[in-house]
């Protein structure tokens, strides 16, 4: 028998046991039957099951739930359409999503499987540092798919990239303004002093020559 601080108090006859736990004002729980003989311990078990209740419902709350999002490419699809695509994959591994990539064939596309196949390759290649494939590449009527799941920690390091691009771009973005203020106000100082030069040629000529305005 274990006690309810958790000390081992030894072998008691299960009558001697109850006893026990009942001067106590407590339980007796039987917590490993299948031991020999078998392991009891004094507890409160309403207070316990109540605490294995909280524990279960935050471990539901914190359990993230995954969820899918999905991207359409065509066989033929150029470059630029294909990086901008890749891009809003990478954001949605960011979030943590797992990602259905659908090729979709129409008319006689279809008679050349290999250029989807070829796309979803690419892509796994390309994504292979923060992807990995769950479900292969698979031809189901007019479409093939293949399902892919970010590696873990991946989702933390993509945020983290895409700030310092976001905090990069700003520092650009600042830069440029502070740029063109500086370049205005140099501009509108050049403009004050030929303005002022012009004031002092105008008083140097009425000096030299009175009279002439």
């Amino acid at each position: 028998m274990i006690g309810y601080d958790g000390t081992q108090m030894g072998i008691y006859h299960i009558r001697e046991a109850l006893r026990v736990a009942e001067n106590e004002g407590l339980d007796l729980v039987e917590i490993a039957p299948n031991a020999n003989p078998p392991v009891c311990r004094i507890m409160d078990y309403g207070k316990y099951k109540y605490d294995q209740e909280i524990k279960a419902k935050q471990a539901r709350k914190n359990q993230s739930k995954i969820e899918t999002k999905e991207m359409k490419f065509r066989p033929k699809i150029d470059t630029g359409d294909y990086n901008t695509k890749k891009k809003h994959i990478l954001r949605f591994l960011a979030d943590g999503c797992k990602v259905k990539i659908t090729i979709m064939f129409r008319g006689r596309e279809l008679a050349h499987p290999e250029q989807g196949l070829n796309i979803l390759e690419q892509l796994a290649d390309d994504l292979s540092e923060v992807a990995s494939v769950d479900q292969q590449p698979k031809l189901e009527g007019r479409n093939m798919h293949m399902l892919i799941a970010p590696l873990p920690g991946a989702a933390k390091r993509l945020k983290a990239e895409k700030a310092a691009q976001i905090a990069e771009e700003e520092a650009a973005k600042a830069a440029e303004k502070a740029a063109k203020d500086a370049a205005k106000v140099a501009k509108a100082a050049a403009e004050a002093a030929i303005e002022d030069a012009d004031d002092d040629s105008e008083i140097e000529l009425e000096e030299e020559f009175p009279g002439m305005n």
